[in-house]
């Protein structure tokens, strides 16, 4: 059954600073079944933003305000026949894998204000949020993203709150 699309979730791939990740690492480490991965039946992200400012499609979605069944990733318990998820490639720091850090260099960061702007283009009701804002228990993105849109000049109408 479709639903409509109404959140934007940023994740981070929680890699250590400046490793650079592919789409089949993260592949493997979604669908591989346990105890080497998690064992879904697709990814978690829909899109992926690599260290070099490129953005890689994971799954592909036909850019409505419908997610399809073909389109769900599982970003978000409970939020991804809803939800599309981006991910950058890191979050941790380099020398201790475990301390949540803000590690998009600035090809990243730049990729994703077009990315969220460009989103919220096609999709004016669309509300865009961190991880951590739908499970307090993960650091995921590793930054504060109501701060980081209100700072690019976001929307508060798209800015999620919880």
């Amino acid at each position: 059954m479709s639903k409509k699309l109404t959140y934007l979730v940023i994740h981070c791939t929680a890699t250590p600073e400046g490793r650079e990740v592919t789409s089949d690492e993260i592949r493997k480490w979604h669908t591989s079944p346990s105890p080497k991965g998690r064992g879904w039946k697709q990814v978690g992200y829909s899109d992926m933003i690599h260290l070099d400012g490129t953005l890689e499609n994971l799954v592909p979605y036909n850019n409505d305000d419908i997610v399809d069944a073909w389109e769900i990733t599982n970003g978000v318990k409970g939020y991804n026949s809803i939800s599309r998820h981006v991910v950058y490639v890191g979050g941790v720091d380099a020398d201790n894998v475990r301390k949540a850090k803000d590690t998009r260099t600035w090809l990243q960061e730049l990729k994703m204000i077009t990315y969220v702007k460009e989103t919220i283009a096609r999709h004016p009701h669309i509300l865009v949020g961190g991880h951590n804002q739908f499970n307090n228990k993960k650091a995921c993105p590793s930054f504060n993203v109501p701060s980081w849109l209100r700072a690019i000049g976001i929307p508060e109408k798209n800015i999620y709150k919880g």
